[in-house]
């Protein structure tokens, strides 16, 4: 792998970490499309979605801060010693600080549990087009009938457990982790703004915890035969965290006003792409990476 063609991997990154679009799955689509034509691995996905959940926490950190206050607040007996009250029933953004890190249990057992399909079948690319077109219909069905009437500060532990597992299914590339959320959040009837914003929070200690974990676990076969150098995934998660920036900003605005159709009918054409380029030889459903 080029410097350059790292540069167009972090773009990639950037550009569809925080639409429901799947990021992995067009990491997985350009890489082979590249020169170096290969995978770039499940391994350079997760570090460069670092540099998006910077960006998430740079964008949010007013937020966050506000959310770990509240539930220190709450955990520590200043409102209320009660159980109930430490899990925050005087406070919405102490319970959701909770729901956070319970909405994350589901992709850890899972990601534990499935880590070798993770880095193997999963990556197939007939699989990838199968899930960009199959939650691209569950997206369109979840926008025009979701309720999209409640509030973040509504939010339960039942919903935050359905939320998590949601999330999860974006361990096969095609349904994307925001897309999982938002379909999930559309169809319990949260707003549009609301399963967008709880997305992006839900994904800080999961996709922080996979990069990092594979950060340390891997340092030793970067730059190795079959990976992509350090140096490389470096400069590919600082450009990720420059561009998700960017995107953070104009999809909260987009998402508020209008629709997911046009997201939806992109996904569908994307797999109708994938599948034809497959089908002619220019793609290959597995290609191992190429340093």
């Amino acid at each position: 792998m080029t410097w350059w063609e790292s540069v167009v991997l972090g773009l990639v990154q950037g550009l569809t970490e925080f639409l429901p679009v799947s990021s992995s799955a067009h990491l997985r689509i350009v890489g082979q499309l590249l020169p170096h034509g290969s995978d770039p691995g499940a391994a350079f996905t997760a570090v460069t979605q670092i540099g998006t959940e910077a960006a998430v926490l740079i964008y949010f950190r007013r937020d966050i801060a506000r959310i770990a206050r509240a539930w220190w607040h709450a955990v520590s007996g200043r409102d209320g010693t009660t159980w109930r009250e430490r899990l925050g029933a005087h406070d919405a953004d102490a319970r959701l600080a909770w729901w956070i890190a319970l909405g994350t249990v589901p992709i850890v057992v899972l990601g534990l549990l499935f880590e070798e399909q993770i880095v193997g079948p999963f990556r197939n690319l007939y699989v990838v087009a199968g899930m960009l077109a199959l939650f691209a219909v569950f997206l369109g069905l979840a926008d025009r009938i979701g309720a999209k009437r409640r509030t973040l500060d509504r939010l339960t532990w039942k919903h935050a457990v359905l939320f998590g597992f949601a999330q999860a299914m974006a361990l096969v590339p095609g349904v994307s982790r925001s897309g999982g959320t938002i379909t999930a959040g559309l169809l319990m009837g949260y707003t549009r703004e609301a399963a967008a914003r709880y997305s992006f929070l839900l994904a800080i200690p999961a996709v922080l915890g996979s990069g990092f974990q594979q950060l340390f676990t891997s340092l030793d076969e970067f730059g190795t035969a079959g990976t992509p150098s350090l140096a490389l995934t470096a400069l590919a998660t600082l450009v990720a965290f420059g561009v998700g920036y960017l995107v953070i900003i104009g999809f909260l605005k987009v998402v508020s006003s209008y629709s997911y159709m046009p997201f939806v009918v992109y996904r569908l054409v994307l797999a109708a792409v994938v599948v034809v380029l497959l089908l002619a030889g220019v793609l290959e459903p597995f290609a191992g990476a190429d340093a």
